[in-house]
């Protein structure tokens, strides 16, 4: 039995669809909507609420849980919490300063100290975290490689920033670092230019990130709103990335001359 922890984003979905062929689970469903009410093996619990989590869990025999999606900073005022939330929320609030991620590995160390173990998503999914290579027909060209460097350069220098694994570079300048709003907002700051698509998405892991967690993720939707802020390519690093509708999304790329590059 695997405990599924799951927030927002479409990830979940396609991770129960994996699981459901090869393990007996259970949902703690974490996400404002209770997207996975649905399902017979779905609890809708507060992030507030560690004690009910936590027996759910030992109720069950289950050892080791799994998180994906996103999990973001709780709203005091609307919050439900049991005891055991009431003295462990003061470390999610203080966490939740540092990024969405921070929230979620201060949740693996309360689950590690009742003997839980979290274990990675890729570990059920290893075919959408993607190898080096090129993907697309489009390669990069001399002053892509000079704004794949400069994304490079940037994202090293981000060690402060925790919530930072995003960076778009155009004409070798950094325009637009991650924030906590992450990569849908990063992109939405971006005005196209009237020349030829120019400039890059990298999306790489934080430093000292817990790759059990957070990895970044695109898919499709990412591809369309590139497209719309005029940047030419993606960048992800060696098997640590989450490329949700492979298919569709290299299929997109090359139609609209876009290049997809993992280093």
């Amino acid at each position: 039995m695997i405990g599924l922890i799951f927030g927002e984003t479409d990830f979940p979905k396609y991770i129960l669809k994996k699981i459901k062929k090869k393990s007996k689970y259970l949902i703690i469903d974490l996400t404002k909507k209770k997207i996975f009410k649905k399902d017979k093996n779905s609890h809708q619990v507060s992030i507030g609420q560690f004690g009910k989590i936590i027996s759910i869990l030992k109720s069950k025999n289950c050892k080791k849980v799994l998180f994906a999606g996103k999990v973001s900073k709780p709203n005091l005022n609307s919050i439900k919490l049991d005891l055991k939330g009431m003295y462990y929320m003061p470390k999610i609030i203080k966490s939740s300063k540092l990024g969405d991620a921070a929230i979620l590995k201060q949740v693996i160390n309360i689950l590690k100290r009742e003997k839980i173990q979290t274990v990675s998503s890729n570990k059920f999914t290893p075919e959408i975290s993607l190898p080096k290579g090129n993907y697309t027909k489009i390669k990069p060209n001399t002053l892509d490689k000079k704004n794949i460097n400069c994304g490079e350069r940037a994202l090293k220098k981000t060690g402060n920033f925790s919530f930072v694994q995003g960076v778009i570079c155009r004409n070798n300048k950094i325009e637009a670092l991650e924030g906590s709003g992450g990569t849908d907002q990063m992109i939405k700051k971006i005005k196209k230019l009237n020349k030829l698509p120019n400039g890059v998405l990298m999306k790489f892991p934080k430093k000292k990130q817990d790759l059990r967690i957070d990895l970044p993720t695109i898919g499709l939707k990412t591809f369309k709103q590139c497209k719309k802020a005029g940047i030419k390519g993606i960048v992800l690093k060696h098997k640590m990335n989450i490329f949700l509708n492979k298919r569709q999304s290299v299929k997109y790329a090359n139609k609209n001359k876009m290049f997809i590059l993992v280093k």
